[in-house]
């Protein structure tokens, strides 16, 4: 279980940057040091302003940088919710409640001593940039696999190089290799010890067969609606080994062999 403190606090916009017709990067900061956080957790974000738009917004941690103070979210523009997020101007306030649930296993073993593969899709590849940059910190320069259906639609690519090596797909073969990342040339050919992926579903389920397949270790992190963010609402129930449990407080992460949506 996650023991990290949990704090609602308002944040300051540095910037916000469209990365994307559909995507932009929100940067922002506090007076006072950012608290600890785990890649693969998550903050809820307060919309104001609209009076259709009741509850708070989840969404990844993308990035933080302790040096600049900087908490960074990767946010699709989906909704009037989010459209709202986008719509923020520098030195705006945003209520965030953070940070949420469990985050990615950050092994006490000697990770230097196996290869880790981050697997992304969509808007998935958000938490895997500050899983990445952690990973470096321990001595371990993970392997990145993204996939998308165009080379525009690739996201924050330059920043992913900064901490591992870059493998991509693309449906269309614009970019990268052509098809879906479980495609992907490097998984015939390179062997890896873990693989941590976040993604849509379908990418996912394909992911852990592949994983299961190959006797690899494999996290998901998964995107079932999460309205409270604290276990609350029950809108987020996931059926697990265990039984059912709420994805915002017990995950995002699992690892797959405590999941019943395995094919």
């Amino acid at each position: 279980m996650d023991s990290l403190k949990k704090y609602v606090l308002d944040l300051t916009v540095r910037s916000v940057t469209k990365v994307h017709a559909r995507y932009v990067l929100i940067k922002l900061t506090s007076d006072e040091p950012l608290p600890l956080m785990q890649p693969g957790q998550f903050v809820e974000v307060r919309v104001d302003g609209s009076p259709s738009t009741f509850l708070r917004r989840p969404i990844s941690i993308n990035f933080v940088d302790y040096v600049q103070n900087e908490l960074w979210l990767l946010v699709a523009v989906v909704g009037e919710g989010t459209r709202w997020m986008a719509s923020l101007k520098a030195g705006d306030r945003l209520n965030c409640m953070l940070p949420l649930g469990n985050g990615f296993s950050l092994q006490s073993r000697d990770t230097a001593l196996y290869r880790i593969l981050l697997v992304g899709g969509g808007v998935g590849v958000a938490p895997l940039l500050f899983l990445g940059k952690v990973l470096c910190e321990q001595g371990v320069k993970p392997t990145f696999l993204l996939g998308a259906r165009t080379k525009d639609d690739l996201l924050m690519l330059s920043e992913f190089e900064k901490y591992g090596r870059v493998m991509t797909t693309t449906e269309d073969g614009s970019a990268g290799e052509r098809g879906f990342v479980t495609n992907h040339s490097i998984l015939s050919h390179e062997q890896f010890g873990l693989i941590q992926t976040c993604g849509p579903t379908a990418m996912m389920k394909a992911v852990a067969r592949y994983a299961r397949e190959h006797g690899i270790e494999c996290e998901v992190s998964l995107e079932n609606l999460m309205a409270c963010g604290l276990g609350a609402c029950l809108c987020c129930v996931e059926n697990t080994v265990v039984g059912h449990v709420c994805v915002c407080k017990e995950g995002p992460v699992f690892n797959i062999k405590k999941l019943l949506w395995q094919d």
